[in-house]
C-alpha cells in the first residue's frame, strides 16, 4: 500500500483536482441559474442569437457597477456548453456568445420546448436546500421523514398548500416539463394511443400532458388525477376532466393510465 505521503506531487495534485471538480460542481448549477434568473438566453436570442456582452447588458437587470462582472459569469457559461463564444476581431473585437442546442431549450417560457420553469424549480434553494442536511437524514431511523421535511419541517405537498410562490414556482415546472416530454412522446409514440378510449393522467399537475394528448387524439377521453388543492386551480371549459383524489387510495378505471416521472418532496 502506497500512502499519501509517498505518492508523487503530480498525483496528489491530480487527486486534489478531482475533489476539487466534485467540491466546485455547484458553481456550474448556480451559474445556469443566474442565466435563467437574469434571462440571458433570451438576450442573446433577441439579438438574432448571437449578442456582444455590451448587447446583452443592454436586455438584462443588471446593476451598471455589476456589469464587468456578467464577463466571469459568460465565461463558466460557456465553458459548460450553455453558450458559444468566439472574437468578431472586424467590428468591434469584442467577444461574440451565441446560443447552443442546449441553450435554445432554454428561450422563451412560452415556447413548448422550453424546460426554463423546470430548471428554475430544481435549481430554486428550496429544494437544493434539502441536500445540505442528506448526512443527517442518513441517520435517522426508518421509518422516518423525508429529506425535504428533515430540512423545511413538512412534506413538500403540505408546503405546496401553505407557500403560494412555492406552489405556482412547482406547477409551472411541471407543466414545462410535461410540455416538454409529451410533444416528444405524441411525435414518436403515437401508436401508443391507438385502440384506447379513455386515459387518465395520475398526478397530472394542471394537464399540460392530458390537454396536448387531447388535442392530439380527439377521440381519446382524457382524464387528470390530483390532489384537491391542485384541482381547485386547474384551468376550466376544456375536454379534460379533472378528480380530485390520492393515487396512492385509489385511481379511477381507465383504458390506459399515464404517469411520468415521480418527484419526491
Amino acid at each position: 500500500m502506497v500512502l499519501p505521503q509517498q505518492k508523487s506531487s503530480k498525483a496528489l495534485l491530480d487527486a486534489q483536482l478531482e475533489l476539487w471538480h466534485h467540491t466546485f460542481g455547484f458553481v456550474k448549477s448556480m451559474a445556469l441559474k443566474s442565466a435563467l434568473d437574469l434571462r440571458i438566453p433570451d438576450a442573446i436570442n433577441d439579438h438574432g442569437c448571437a449578442a456582444t456582452l455590451s448587447e446583452i447588458v443592454t436586455k438584462v437587470k443588471l446593476h451598471p457597477s455589476k456589469s464587468h462582472c456578467l464577463r466571469r459569469l459568460m465565461r463558466v457559461l460557456t465553458a459548460t456548453g450553455i453558450f458559444s463564444a468566439h472574437y468578431c476581431s472586424e467590428d468591434t473585437g469584442e467577444e461574440v456568445y451565441g446560443l447552443t442546442p442546449v441553450s435554445h431549450l432554454l428561450v422563451g417560457n412560452d415556447n413548448l420546448n422550453s424546460i426554463t420553469p423546470f430548471l428554475s424549480l430544481m435549481l430554486d434553494s428550496v429544494m437544493v436546500s434539502p441536500f445540505h442536511d442528506l448526512s443527517k437524514w442518513l441517520q435517522l431511523e426508518l421509518p422516518d421523514p423525508s429529506l425535504f421535511e428533515v430540512t423545511h419541517g413538512q412534506p413538500g405537498w403540505d408546503m405546496l398548500r401553505s407557500n403560494p410562490s412555492f406552489s405556482v414556482l412547482f406547477n409551472e415546472g411541471m407543466v414545462a416539463d410535461s410540455n416538454f416530454i409529451t410533444d416528444i412522446i405524441i411525435k414518436e409514440g403515437s401508436d401508443l394511443f391507438q385502440g384506447i378510449n379513455s386515459l387518465i393522467d395520475v398526478a397530472g399537475g394542471l394537464g399540460g400532458a392530458a390537454h396536448a394528448i387531447s388535442e392530439a387524439f380527439p377521440h381519446l377521453e382524457c382524464s387528470v388525477l390530483e390532489l384537491p388543492h391542485v384541482v381547485a386551480n386547474a384551468p376550466t371549459g376544456t375536454k379534460v376532466k379533472y378528480i380530485s383524489g390520492d393515487m396512492f387510495e385509489s385511481i379511477p378505471m381507465a383504458n390506459a393510465i399515464f404517469l411520468k416521472e415521480s418527484y419526491s418532496i
